[in-house]
């Protein structure tokens, strides 16, 4: 089955209803048909900057547990692309959530995500396929 990749951006507008694009990710998630597939890096972002309400990020932590996003694992040995990524788009700059998700997309062979983040549009998967940016 598809999989969908999702950034942290739509994962913050989703439990911040004060983000301009908390409508859009409430209508992307709800009309979604497709698993959604991320890192602990994104989760991580999404929980730093949802840091303002407790019950946001407790909510979002719940959200997670009952399996609304599978969390995809990435260990040492893919750090090495990691590095290779970063370094290859250090003018952005791309960070660390970022080079995950691109690796993932590589790893699963996905091309959709749903992100706020325009780097998606310069960001390539194995540094020549374009991703289908959802949300944008």
């Amino acid at each position: 089955m598809k999989k969908i990749l999702i950034d942290s951006g739509p994962l913050i507008a989703l439990f911040d209803a004060s983000d301009k694009y908390h409508s859009e990710a409430v209508k992307f998630i709800k009309s979604n048909n497709y698993p959604l597939v991320t890192t602990l890096a994104s989760v991580t972002e999404t929980l730093h900057l949802l840091d303002f309400n407790r019950n946001a990020q407790i909510d979002f932590i719940e959200w997670v547990h009952r399996g609304a996003v599978e969390i995809v694992s990435i260990d040492n040995r893919d750090f090495g692309r990691l590095k290779e990524l970063t370094d290859k788009y250090r003018d952005l700059p791309m960070d660390f959530a970022d080079s995950c998700l691109v690796y993932l997309a590589e790893k699963l062979n996905l091309n959709t995500i749903a992100t706020i983040d325009r780097d998606f549009m310069i960001y390539r998967i194995k540094g020549r396929r374009k991703f289908k940016i959802i949300l944008s």
